[in-house]
């Protein structure tokens, strides 16, 4: 079942002392307090990250949320590496963790996304990046916060990058949220800005959600190394469209590890491209009008952008604002159909 009740008898913990006011006779009295647990399903879409799979799954092992009340289920997404011995390695020695290793032949992260969508148990689904670590109140925090708000049909915490080498000279913090997925909206619980949404590699749901807009396009969304996007906007837009409560939650961290290739020009390039190309994919499926108007957003992003390019200059870091040019040119390209 999605929720299970658990006794706990705390007379281990504390008793009451009563005296009867008759008979002087000191009383101990036993206290059972019940729990209420939510079914947590964390889905991983995983290709060809042997090397990152370990770390994470022992973070979320040393997680302090009951391991009868969670479950891994993660996507292979025909990975030609180790994963799968990874996994089994780590099942060996932490029989006490649910881990469900699942094959999803389509290529995709759109379609994994979907195939642990199916797969899930839980009643809220947490998407966890596959090259990232969480701290031990992860799965906590989130359990804790969907089952005192009801309301609340999704929600998304912050994402850290720690680099496997070194921050480049040129990173802002716009080209460091896009190519490290860097997101921190301060400590409180809140709404995100205006079209802001949870990072896709830290982002909780209610299982309902996909009911009620559906699952995600496979049109969508990297596929092997191809780098598309947007398909989390894409359900983030619908839910908006349905008035869905989405929060971002101050305190369960991602920590999302960054190697060298993230940083080189080639990445940057494809990446942005590729970006480009989702929104306009994502947006003529919508409706031309919808086209238009990312186009005229376009015209304004790019005021913005040469504002941006002045201000680094003169702050004698120029090189920050010349990649957010290459940045905005690679996606308007992309948007156009180049």
């Amino acid at each position: 079942t999605a929720l299970e009740c658990r006794r706990i008898d705390l007379s281990i913990v504390e008793k009451e002392k009563i005296i009867n006011p008759l008979h002087s006779t000191l009383y101990t009295i036993n206290y059972t307090l019940y729990i209420t647990y939510t079914m947590i399903t964390l889905i991983i879409c995983t290709y060809n990250r042997e090397k990152y799979i370990g770390p994470l799954l022992e973070s979320i092992a040393k997680n302090d949320y009951p391991t009868t009340d969670y479950e891994i289920v993660l996507v292979d997404n025909n990975c030609t590496d180790n994963t799968r011995g990874v996994c089994e390695q780590f099942a060996t020695t932490h029989p006490e963790v649910v881990l469900r290793y699942v094959v999803e032949p389509e290529q995709g992260l759109s379609a994994a996304r979907n195939k642990g969508i199916k797969e899930a148990k839980g009643e809220i689904i947490i998407y966890v990046d596959d090259d990232a670590l969480v701290d031990s109140d992860y799965i906590r925090i989130y359990a804790e916060h969907f089952a005192a708000h009801p309301d609340t049909m999704a929600a998304g915490g912050p994402i850290e990058p720690f680099y496997e080498t070194q921050e480049p000279a040129w990173m802002s913090p716009y080209t460091k949220a896009l190519l490290t997925a860097w997101m921190n909206y301060g400590d409180k619980v809140r709404e995100y800005p205006k079209g802001r949404y949870p990072g896709g590699g830290n982002a909780a749901y209610r299982k309902v959600v996909f009911e009620k807009v559906g699952l995600f396009n496979t049109e969508l969304g990297r596929k092997g190394n191809l780098l598309l996007a947007s398909e989390e906007k894409d359900i983030f837009d619908k839910m908006k469209a349905l008035d869905m409560k989405v929060l971002y939650l101050p305190t369960p961290v991602l920590h999302h590890c960054i190697p060298q290739a993230k940083l080189e020009e080639d990445y940057f390039n494809r990446l942005t491209l590729q970006m480009g190309r989702s929104e306009r994919m994502r947006t003529r499926a919508i409706s031309k009008g919808k086209y238009i108007k990312r186009l005229l957003s376009e015209g304004v992003k790019w005021c913005g952008t040469l504002v941006l390019l002045c201000l680094y200059t003169l702050q004698g870091a120029p090189k920050k604002g010349w990649k957010l040019v290459l940045f905005r040119k690679n996606v308007t390209k992309g948007l156009l159909g180049g």
